[in-house]
């Protein structure tokens, strides 16, 4: 597979953020869903809205999530809207909880683990999916980029638990069982949008070991790295991945223990395999004027 473009700025900003979405060159079409985490009250590394707002804006997009299958303020819509307002999501564009009114079921092509994908219902109504994660640390995932938020963020909230169980309901003691059911999972996402019609951006700053699910999250040790974007996911999840290595910054030890105990490459990997991308890039470095 040849390598894949991936273009990165050291910026992170409203500006960088619309500059690098245009270095893309790939429009997207028809209603537009811009998939983030809404995070967790308490926590406050999500990212904020008044640097995603202009992107959003620019493509007339819809802010959409679903609700979380743990405990906390964003496991049911009448929550999650509030979190939604809390946050600052609302008030600068429309928002929607996908599975507000249900899931539906798509088909996983080639699972080991997976055979179905339960999905917020209201995925159908998009045409196109901006894919803004923040990159960062996960406590069961080893970080959560552009993979996890298509798998999990995408899911309903009994498809978030049926991703964790690989395939059965609850949370499995095979902790690369889980990975493969987030790349398999996003493999019928792919499937279902199409290729063609996601773009993925990852935001590499405030880089806590911990997710924005978290609700106290320990504070970042090391320093933001940058915006990196892609249309291809496995691509610019192991661009970020290797940013983190090769960072110069001593913080990065805590990070890459928790990437590492987790063995979080492994969704990666299963991703690489299932044809979702390639793990061989070109970095394309833009400057911000």
């Amino acid at each position: 597979m040849s390598k894949s473009k991936v273009y990165f700025t050291k910026e992170i900003s409203s500006n960088a953020l619309q500059k690098i979405y245009h270095a893309l060159n790939t429009e997207l079409k028809g209603k537009v869903a811009v998939k983030l985490s809404t995070g967790e009250p308490g926590g406050h590394n999500f990212l904020k809205p008044e640097m995603i707002k202009a992107l959003v804006n620019e493509l007339d997009g819809t802010i959409v999530e679903c609700n979380t299958a743990y405990g906390g303020r964003r496991c049911n819509s009448k929550e999650h809207w509030k979190v939604m307002k809390e946050h600052g999501f609302i008030d600068i564009a429309p928002c929607d909880i996908m599975d507000e009114e249900g899931e539906i079921v798509l088909p996983v092509r080639n699972g080991r683990y997976l055979k179905e994908n339960y999905v917020g219902s209201h995925l159908k109504n998009y045409d196109s999916i901006l894919m803004l994660s923040h990159f960062k640390g996960h406590l069961m995932g080893g970080f959560g980029g552009a993979l996890k938020n298509m798998s999990i963020g995408i899911a309903s909230s009994h498809g978030k638990s049926n991703i964790h169980g690989a395939g059965k309901e609850g949370w499995t003691k095979d902790q690369d069982a889980f990975l493969e059911s987030m790349a398999e999972a996003c493999r019928a996402v792919v499937d279902f949008v199409g290729e063609e019609n996601i773009v993925y951006i990852n935001v590499a700053n405030r880089l806590s070991v911990d997710c924005d699910c978290d609700s106290n999250p320990k504070e970042p040790e090391m320093a933001d790295i940058g915006i990196f974007a892609s249309t291809d996911p496995v691509a610019v999840d192991q661009a970020c991945v290797d940013a983190v290595y090769n960072s110069p910054d001593p913080g990065k030890a805590s990070l890459i223990e928790r990437m590492e105990s987790r063995h979080g490459i492994h969704t990666v990997e299963r991703a690489f395999e299932l044809g979702l991308g390639s793990r061989e890039y070109e970095i394309i470095e833009i400057y911000i004027i």
